[in-house]
């Protein structure tokens, strides 16, 4: 039987609410009582000075648990800062520590009030620390977004150039702008494609990227996604836990006797990664006979084309999570019952 590992224990719990140009600093050592908010500069010197701030307290980095919350991109410097100087570093997700804001009794809201209530959350909860992902996450993640604000151009260039093609008039200096346009951000997608192609193939997720490859239905951008998103399904204990991640777990909606709505997958969890997912279910469900055989199967029972594409998107990352955890390439002569992707992933 394997044994409960042991919670770290802290001695000092700080909570660091980001802004853009700067952020407040609260701690205290888990009493009631709490450290007045500091202010600090978003720049070498301010993480040098609340550093020194920190050093101050007595408290040795490895005993001092920071928790900040994923606000847009300003947190990413000062968190691979503190954690390389040994610090706890905890992120939390904004609409978590907002809640748990929202259960205390008070009204106002300032940053220094912010970093006071993330100071009470990394007492109370004690959120698991996090650690900066490798080279390849960033390698792959950067891409996959350029990748998506191209796509997004390109379609309103493509959309803008068929609406002027439905006036009578036609002016061929405008229209060619367009389509170099459109050519350039052709050309500049297929390099990123083959990028990716190539980080894939030699990275340091080469292995795991291969054996999501031999799934049908899973090309390069949803393979790129699956890693990125899970870490490598290393953020994930489980194949459900990863569904959840995503958010293609129906969630039930039942209280007492008069409220029974029907389970719904909702608008959380990682929806990139569910796009992804979703739209690799547009071939899976054609060619993929475990995928294709699940489709039709809930089409036959009634259920509406997108529930049913849900289910096969679902099901898709139940085979990449036991295809990559396992270490073993997709069988279809294999996964011909939904049970195996149950002993796959188990």
């Amino acid at each position: 039987m394997t044994a409960t590992p042991t919670p770290p224990t802290y001695q000092l719990f700080v909570g660091v609410d980001i802004a853009a140009a700067s952020f407040a600093a609260s701690w205290s050592r888990g009493s009631a009582s709490r450290e007045r908010a500091h202010s600090f500069a978003q720049s070498p010197d301010g993480f040098a000075a609340f550093h020194a701030a920190l050093a101050a307290t007595g408290v040795a980095p490895a005993a001092t648990l920071i928790v900040l919350e994923a606000t847009g991109s300003y947190w990413i410097s000062l968190a691979v800062y503190l954690h390389q100087a040994g610090y706890a570093v905890s992120i939390v997700n904004p609409a978590h520590a907002h809640a748990f804001a929202r259960s205390l009794p008070r009204r106002a809201k300032t940053d220094s009030l912010d970093a006071q209530v993330l100071t009470q959350f990394a007492a109370e909860r004690q959120p698991p620390r996090w650690t900066p992902p490798e080279q390849v996450y960033h390698e792959l993640r950067q891409r996959l977004l350029v990748r998506d604000g191209l796509l997004t151009m390109r379609q309103q260039a493509r959309n803008q150039r068929h609406a002027l093609g439905q006036w009578p008039v036609h002016i061929a200096g405008a229209l060619d702008q367009l389509d170099a346009v459109i050519g350039d951000l052709d050309t500049r997608i297929a390099t990123l494609d083959s990028e990716l192609a190539s980080v894939l193939h030699d990275g340091a997720w080469a292995e795991s990227a291969a054996l999501l490859g031999s799934i049908t239905g899973i090309g390069l951008v949803t393979t790129a996604w699956l890693l990125v998103a899970t870490l490598n399904f290393a953020a994930c204990a489980s194949a459900e836990g990863a569904a959840a991640y995503a958010g293609l777990v129906p969630l039930a909606r039942e209280s007492g006797t008069s409220v029974r709505g029907r389970a719904q997958i909702g608008h959380g969890g990682h929806a990139r990664l569910r796009t992804a997912l979703y739209l690799a279910t547009l071939t899976a469900a054609r060619f993929n006979p475990v995928i294709r055989a699940q489709y039709e199967r809930l089409r036959a029972a009634g259920k509406p084309p997108k529930v049913a594409r849900c289910a096969a998107a679902r099901k898709l990352l139940h085979l990449a999570f036991a295809v990559v955890t396992k270490k073993r390439a997709f069988d279809p002569a294999y996964c011909t019952t939904d049970r195996c992707v149950v002993e796959q992933a188990a």
